[in-house]
């Protein structure tokens, strides 16, 4: 879902509102074990968190280097990122505007910096938008689409919900060099040329 009009009629007060209902509570988190990091019974500290994602960036950047060094002929590059504790600090940022996940802003930036566009793909409901794209746009990301969850996507699989997305942007011409997020849904279904998976310690992270 892309932004309609009735988003633009949401008051200032009412979007405030619902941001922070929204970002108060977890989206759906996977259940598999992590690659990149060691599950704990604890909840996870910044830190670590911190570290486990610059390890994981620290992977996708080289190879992002190569691949947007060597583009194919009319090739419309794209990178799909999730939202929650993929590029926002969503379980440790306590205000609004949430903060990036620095690791990897620091990688969309130099993506965005070479012409790929960056798509944003989240389980976030519709009436969140305007609030998501603001916070997005502040901490540095530059939004080329940002696909949030219609009345009737709240009732689909999420993965599933997500994989149309992707398929979406593959029909506006982009080839999606790379997709990074840190929860199954965020993969299932295919459709990048490459994945990047984030920790999110076996669900503790939205």
């Amino acid at each position: 879902m892309t932004r309609g009009p009735w988003a633009r009629r949401i008051s200032a007060t009412a979007v405030s509102v619902a941001a922070l209902a929204a970002l108060a509570a977890p989206a759906q988190a996977a259940t598999t074990s992590e690659t990149t990091a060691t599950a704990s019974s604890t909840k996870v500290d910044y830190a670590t968190w911190q570290k486990d994602c610059q390890t994981v960036m620290d992977q996708a950047l080289p190879y992002l280097k190569q691949r947007i060094a060597a583009p194919k002929p009319g090739e419309k590059q794209a990178i799909v990122f999730d939202i929650d504790n993929t590029t926002l600090e969503t379980d440790f940022g306590f205000s609004y505007p949430q903060p990036a996940n620095k690791p990897v802003l620091n990688v969309a930036q130099y993506a965005q910096e070479h012409g790929v566009s960056l798509f944003f793909v989240t389980a976030r409901p519709g009436i969140i938008y305007l609030p998501t794209e603001y916070n997005l746009e502040h901490d540095g990301y530059d939004v080329s689409g940002l696909y949030v969850r219609g009345l009737f996507d709240l009732f689909k699989d999420v993965g599933a919900y997500k994989t149309a997305q992707r398929v979406d942007i593959e029909n506006h011409g982009y080839t999606i060099i790379a997709n990074i997020g840190n929860s199954a849904t965020d993969f299932s279904g295919g459709h990048a040329e490459k994945t990047f998976k984030l920790p999110d310690y076996n669900g503790q992270l939205s």
